[in-house]
């Protein structure tokens, strides 16, 4: 009877810490106050909510973070490098006499950039670029804009900053080959999506007017110069370290070092002692500046992660009782409630849904290798869509378009991908 009492209040903390995000609560304090008011409500020991909830998780977090660390510092030189703005700007030399064909183009270079690249700074470095020239190929702006967001998200399943931030939850899941066969496979499916969404709105698209974005200069994105033809060899830089995880087995840290290292050789940034010291300082501090929040927000969510592992026993029969047992149905199950992950909702592992995921890795119903590609797609429905993550704000404001207008084009597109790859996670998991 205790048990469920207890349960019971945490369920409720639980609604109306998801009613406190909802309203644009800070999540870093968020989930602060949640840990200690969960070790409070379980009765918790005192000395064993300190060790075991505030001070172990975030030291064992460290590995994590610096994962996060050197994937920021690769997404910063592909910029600074000018790399990025040099495949992005390739795209303007496709025949204005096909636009529907370009904007695909677009599309398909933003997935490929992103597939290592991470971040709101490299994504307005690779937008400033490829906003206009979706606008100059008379694209409406609804369409350009969700398809852009759309292709920013799509490379999410691989992009290796992105998936060590999600396994906070799933510690015994591992950036490797098993993982990255659905990583790549649900992809893929966003980007026929994205490719199938630019098809069926050819005819607004070939009608649409031209339009020319005026950019601010600080805006601005680098350009490589390419100036030797073995140069071009750095367009596939971005994906270097998935190949290497991939084919040669190795840990995303040297894959990302390695990666950074060639970058900056290929481009001249290490011709010069002293230009290669600049330059590595200046791309280091601002790779960490990028995540700074990002890094509290995810030690702050490690602390709450153990205090729900803590409260198990408290919840768990409620679990059992209110959860389909079955992983098809609770598959089919996330992907026609995915679009509850926007507005930082309950399947929103960045937002409400951390108490979601947390719960259900701490009953232990379901395996972790099953759990993060479920919890992570409704996530990406999200990343993709949602008007509160940072880079589509910025996409928003930037091109003035209304948010109504951007989630009546791109959700629905969004959501029919979340469903079929919530499937293709069940056959690969479940």
């Amino acid at each position: 009877m205790t048990n469920v009492i207890i349960g019971s209040l945490l369920l409720i903390s639980f609604v109306l810490f998801i009613f406190y995000i909802i309203k644009g609560g800070n999540l870093t304090v968020g989930f602060l106050g949640m840990a200690i008011l969960w070790a409070v409500i379980g009765m918790v020991p005192f000395n064993t909510a300190i060790n075991k909830i505030f001070a172990q998780p975030a030291l064992n977090y460290g590995p994590t973070i610096i994962y996060i660390v050197f994937g920021s510092w690769f997404g910063r030189v592909l910029v600074d490098s000018g790399i990025a703005g040099s495949i992005s700007g390739q795209t303007e030399k496709v025949g204005k006499k096909n636009p529907v064909l370009a904007a695909i183009l677009v599309c398909l270079v933003t997935m490929f950039i992103f597939v290592s690249a991470y971040g709101v700074g490299s994504v307005i470095a690779i937008g400033v670029i490829l906003l206009p020239i979706l606008f100059s190929l008379g694209v409406p702006k609804d369409i350009a804009v969700a398809a852009f967001t759309l292709s920013i998200g799509a490379p999410m399943y691989v992009n290796v900053v992105l998936f060590n931030q999600v396994r906070a939850f799933f510690p015994d899941v591992t950036y490797g080959s098993k993982y990255l066969t659905f990583g790549w496979a649900g992809m893929i499916v966003q980007l026929l999506a994205v490719v199938i969404f630019l098809l069926l709105n050819s005819k607004r698209i070939k009608n649409g007017e031209r339009e020319v974005l005026k950019t601010d200069s600080e805006d601005e994105a680098k350009t490589l110069k390419i100036t030797s033809g073995w140069q071009y060899l750095t367009y596939i830089i971005p994906i270097v370290p998935v190949l290497l995880n991939m084919f040669l087995k190795w840990d995303a840290i040297p894959s990302l070092v390695i990666s950074t290292v060639l970058a900056m050789l290929m481009t001249g940034k290490m011709n010069g002692s002293k230009k290669a010291i600049k330059f590595m300082n200046d791309t280091m501090q601002q790779a960490i500046s990028d995540i700074a929040g990002l890094i509290f927000f995810l030690l702050a969510l490690s602390m709450f992660t153990a205090a729900a592992a803590a409260n198990t026993s408290r919840f768990e029969s409620i679990f059992r009782a209110i959860l389909p047992q079955n992983t098809l149905w609770l598959a089919l199950g996330l992907g026609i409630l995915a679009p509850l992950a926007l507005f930082r909702g309950p399947l929103h592992v960045w937002g409400a849904g951390a108490a979601t995921a947390a719960v259900l890795t701490a009953t232990h119903l379901f395996s972790q290798w099953y759990l993060l590609p479920v919890l992570y797609i409704p996530t990406l429905l999200a990343v993709s869509m949602d008007v509160t993550q940072s880079w589509n704000i910025w996409a928003l404001t930037y091109t003035k378009l209304d948010s109504r207008k951007f989630l009546k084009a791109g959700l629905p597109v969004v959501w029919i991908v979340s469903i079929i790859n919530e499937i293709i996670a069940w056959t690969m998991f479940g």
